[in-house]
């Protein structure tokens, strides 16, 4: 304990002395509106974390859980400079019509899909960027919803912890620059690329995870007109100016480096910020590449034993570009679904980017809806895949294939 307040007046020595050149964001102080929090440099980190020992991660004096259990070495854990739910969690969402959203959302602007039951609802990243972490509620499945801006990682899970929901804030940490949450009843630390618990009292679990697209706001609101939006009423005023703008400036440029990573280097088989779709089912990893997705159109694999088609569309703007979101330049999108349908594998192609089955030649779109021939109106099942830059997923599945036509 003498050990842990001691380095408690320690960061708060170095925190006012020090500065980072290049960092990605300014975020809003929690209690000033106009004053941005001066994260802690890199350099200052280490000699911290060197000084505590690995016993304990960064910033654990902000935490009650029991961090002597833990599955990861807490040398690849770093502060991403703001402190715990410095990055405030949106806890009560609200949601709009999509007509009301659809008169502050542009027509190629990236939105989260997720869909339970027969409920759709579209979580912008215009403002997620800004929270990256929803607790929501959709009928009776409590929700998470996550997006990682370091890794370009949009997630959904079940907050279901042993039977019980729960809420997640942000620890202001980053493993590999990924999110790093925490539960709120355990302050257990979670990986938001794997959804497991790697420090605390629930090390080990994992969560389930939910299928989630990222998809143009045009095409959401043509095919899911009774949808709801999460509203920018997300109970913090002080974000409500920013919504709508890229924090994160050029962030995504296929050029540049990862944040704040310290970990693996990835196969130089593709650029570190390369875009991939990743599928991991049955203990089988697959990548596959956005370049190669946008030359194909689409991709019909097996993952796991399991049949798989990857479609890919155009038309989607990247959260991480230009200044404002919706007019970031066109890095398309990709989804993954099972291609098991009334007893049948289908197998799909694209041509002129319109996607057709060749059992049956009906039309399928982004979602997986077949609009028209003997199967208009099926629905193919999800798979959980997730959008990461290369080295993200590199870092924790190094075991991965990379899909080659």
């Amino acid at each position: 304990m003498r050990k842990v307040l001691f380095f408690i007046g320690l960061l708060l020595i170095v925190g006012a002395c020090s500065q980072r050149a290049g960092t990605p964001v300014a975020w809003p102080s929690q209690t000033d509106d106009t004053t941005p929090t001066r994260p802690v440099s890199p350099t200052t980190i280490a000699a911290v974390q060197e000084f505590l020992g690995p016993e304990f991660p960064p910033g654990a004096e902000e935490f009650s859980t029991d961090f002597s259990n833990h599955i990861v070495p807490y040398d690849e854990i770093l502060s991403g400079g703001p402190p715990k739910d410095g990055i405030p969690a949106i806890d009560e969402p609200k949601f709009i019509s999509v007509v009301e959203a659809d008169e502050w959302l542009r027509p190629l602007e990236p939105v989260i899909q997720l869909e339970v039951g027969d409920m759709v609802r579209a979580y912008p990243l215009q403002i997620l960027v800004w929270h990256e972490i929803v607790n929501d509620w959709v009928g009776e499945t409590p929700l998470l919803v996550t997006f990682c801006p370091l890794c370009n990682t949009a997630i959904a899970f079940e907050r279901r912890v042993k039977g019980e929901a729960v809420t997640f804030g942000t620890t202001g940490k980053l493993r590999f620059s990924n999110l790093i949450m925490y539960d709120r009843p355990t302050e257990s630390w979670w990986q938001q690329a794997t959804g497991e618990a790697i420090a605390g009292e629930l090390s080990g679990t994992r969560l389930k995870g939910i299928p989630a697209l990222i998809v143009a706001w045009q095409d959401f609101r043509e095919a899911f007109p009774e949808a709801l939006v999460l509203s920018r009423d997300t109970g913090y005023p002080r974000y409500l100016e920013r919504y709508g703008l890229n924090p994160y400036l050029g962030y995504d440029n296929i050029d540049s480096s990862p944040f704040l990573f310290s970990g693996p280097p990835s196969p130089d088989a593709m650029p570190p910020m390369a875009r991939v779709l990743t599928l991991d089912l049955n203990g089988e990893a697959v990548a596959f590449p956005y370049e190669t997705l946008s030359q194909v159109g689409v991709v019909n694999e097996t993952v796991g034993g399991e049949p798989v088609a990857i479609f890919w569309q155009p038309g989607v703007a990247s959260p991480l570009d230009v200044a404002q979101i919706g007019d970031g330049r066109d890095v398309g999108t990709a989804a993954a679904f099972s291609r098991q349908v009334e007893g049948m594998t289908l197998t799909f192609s694209s041509s002129s980017e319109v996607i057709r089955d060749e059992q049956t030649g009906s039309t399928w779109d982004i979602f997986g809806q077949a609009s028209d021939g003997s199967l208009e109106g099926t629905q193919l099942e999800s798979v959980v895949s997730i959008n990461h830059f290369w080295f993200s997923w590199a870092a924790f599945r190094p075991d991965t294939r990379i899909y080659v036509p």
